[in-house]
């Protein structure tokens, strides 16, 4: 592998209960917590939990087995919301969800917080991204996290 770099243009919100208007089509997706007002019609979105890739994000997310680890991440006021970004092919896709993971540890991810095990990642996001950083770059780490890159943070954001 080579250094590579991603650009993605997030699409979205989401809030939970309309998780069926989410992509029908593979690609990377955020779950955030946000607080919806009704009088208003916005949506705030008050924390990352987790960032995931599927071949369908519509239905990964709708069948997902951390759903319940989600919720209970929810404070008083707070629900479910989601955006997402089309990329493919797989090889990409869990590169560019890896790059993610590492830089910004969400809560509720495990795999790929503490190492990463691609080349060199550029990631650039755009869109409907809020707390995603704009540009970022995460280098290799060994597995066990002990490297120089996991000694620097494993990334950096400019």
């Amino acid at each position: 592998m080579a250094a590579k770099t991603y650009t993605l243009n997030f699409d979205g919100y989401w809030r939970a209960p309309n998780i069926s208007g989410l992509p029908a089509k593979s690609g990377i997706y955020c779950v955030y917590t946000c607080v919806h007002n009704v009088m208003e019609k916005t949506v705030t979105i008050r924390r990352l939990l987790y960032i995931g890739e599927a071949d369908h994000i519509q239905s990964r997310v709708a069948g997902h087995e951390r759903w319940r680890d989600w919720e209970r991440e929810l404070k008083a006021g707070e629900e479910l919301c989601f955006n997402a970004v089309l990329i493919s092919p797989a090889s990409d896709r869990q590169r560019a969800e890896a790059a993610m993971i590492h830089h910004h540890k969400p809560p509720c991810n495990v795999e790929y917080v503490n190492s990463f095990p691609f080349d060199t990642t550029t990631i650039s996001t755009s869109g409907e991204n809020t707390l995603l950083d704009r540009c970022f770059t995460v280098y290799t780490t060994p597995s066990s996290g002990l490297g120089l890159g996991s000694l620097l943070g494993g990334s950096r954001r400019w």
